[in-house]
C-alpha cells in the first residue's frame, strides 16, 4: 500500500490528507463498520470517549471551570495544575458502562486488525483493571504493558476540605507511571511468528534502531510546552514517547497504523515522522480541526531526547530518574 491508497479509508467522510496519513472526521464505531476485515496492521491509541469525563456535558463543565467529573486542582508551588478526571467518583453502573464500551470497541478492532496485529492502549492505574480484561474478553491476547515513567503533579493530594486537619495523609499515591496495555490478535493455528510476519507483516514488535529489543519500561517526560502550544489537547502525549511506541507497532516498518481516537493527531504525527502510513479517526469537531493544523507541525519537530533518536538516552534518563536531586521530570 502507498500513501495514495490511504484515501480509501475516508469512506466519504470529511478528511484531511497529510504526507503519509489521513485524519477522518467520524465516529470510530461507525467508521470501523466500513473497514475491510484484516486490513489494519496495528492500533496505537489513547481512548478519550466512552468514558464519562469526555461526555459533552462534562467537557463543557471542564471548559467553564465548573468541575463536574473533572477536578480543578488548586495551584501547587506556583504552578497551575491541569484539570484531571475524578475516576474514583465512578459508581458501579458507570464502571460497567466503561467495561462494556471497551468490550464492544475491541470486538470491532479485532475484525479489522490483521492476524498477529497489536494494540497499544493507553490507560491509567484506576481504569486499566476494567479496560484490559474487556479487551481480552473480546478475543485478544494480553502481551504485557508498557510502563511510561513520568512524574506529574497529579495525585498525592491531602483529603479535600480537610487538608489542615490531616496534613500527613494523601488520598492516593502520587502518580509516577502510566500503563499502556499491549494486546495481540491471535496468530492463526499452525502459524509461527515467522509465518505471520511473512504473510501478514505482523506478529511481533520492531526492535530499536540500535538492534536491541523494544522494552516495556520507557522513561518519559511531561509533554513539552512547545508541543502543547501546537496542540492544546487535554491528554496530549509527547512525541518523544509516541514515536517509540508507534515504531514498535509495525515489526517490519510497513503497513498501516490506526488511531481510532485520534484527538489532535499526535499518533499520526509520530507515524509521519517515522515514514509510516497511518489513519486517524476523530469525532469531536474541535479536536479534528486542531489535528488538521497540528499533525504536520508536530511531525516536523526534532525530538532529540527520544530513545528513538539516541540509543543511549534510556541510560541517561534512568540515571536522572534515580537522582534524588533531579527526581522524575
Amino acid at each position: 500500500m502507498t500513501s495514495d491508497d490511504l484515501w480509501q479509508y475516508a469512506y466519504g467522510y470529511e478528511a484531511r490528507r497529510f504526507t503519509r496519513s489521513i485524519l477522518v472526521f467520524a465516529d470510530c464505531v461507525e467508521w470501523m463498520g466500513q473497514v475491510p476485515a484484516d486490513s489494519i496492521h496495528a492500533v496505537v491509541t489513547d481512548p478519550p470517549y466512552g468514558v464519562k469525563e469526555y461526555d459533552p456535558d462534562q467537557l463543557e463543565k471542564r471548559a467553564n471551570g465548573n468541575g463536574g467529573i473533572w477536578r480543578i486542582p488548586p495551584a501547587f508551588d506556583g504552578h497551575n495544575r491541569s484539570p484531571l478526571p475524578r475516576f474514583t467518583a465512578f459508581n458501579h453502573k458507570e464502571r460497567e458502562r466503561i467495561r462494556r464500551h471497551f468490550l464492544e470497541w475491541a470486538r470491532l478492532v479485532r475484525r479489522i486488525l490483521r492476524p498477529g496485529g497489536h494494540i497499544f492502549l493507553a490507560s491509567n492505574v484506576l481504569l486499566s483493571p476494567l479496560v484490559f480484561p474487556a479487551v481480552v474478553e473480546a478475543g485478544f491476547e494480553f502481551r504485557g504493558q508498557v510502563i511510561r515513567l513520568v512524574r506529574t503533579l497529579r495525585g498525592g493530594d491531602r483529603p479535600k476540605n480537610a487538608e489542615q486537619e490531616f496534613p500527613d495523609v494523601c488520598t492516593m499515591p502520587r502518580g509516577c507511571y502510566e500503563p499502556w496495555g499491549i494486546f495481540r490478535k491471535p496468530i492463526p493455528n499452525g502459524m509461527t511468528v515467522g509465518d505471520c510476519l511473512r504473510e501478514f507483516q505482523t506478529g511481533g514488535l520492531r526492535r530499536r534502531p540500535d538492534g536491541k529489543p523494544f522494552e516495556d519500561v520507557i522513561p518519559s517526560e511531561r509533554t513539552p510546552q512547545r508541543e502543547r502550544k501546537i496542540a492544546p489537547h487535554p491528554s496530549l502525549k509527547p512525541q518523544s514517547f509516541l514515536r517509540e511506541i508507534v515504531r514498535a507497532a509495525l515489526p517490519l516498518g510497513e503497513g498501516v497504523v490506526l488511531d481510532p481516537f485520534a484527538g489532535s493527531g499526535s499518533t499520526l504525527a509520530a507515524a509521519e515522522s517515522l515514514g509510516y502510513l497511518a489513519v486517524g479517526v476523530e469525532r469531536y469537531p474541535e479536536y479534528y480541526r486542531m489535528g488538521c493544523e497540528a499533525v504536520p507541525v508536530l511531525a516536523r519537530l526534532n525530538v532529540t531526547g527520544a530513545q528513538l533518536a539516541l540509543p543511549l538516552a534510556q541510560k541517561s534518563l534512568y540515571s536522572q530518574a534515580s537522582s534524588p536531586r533531579l527526581g522524575w521530570r
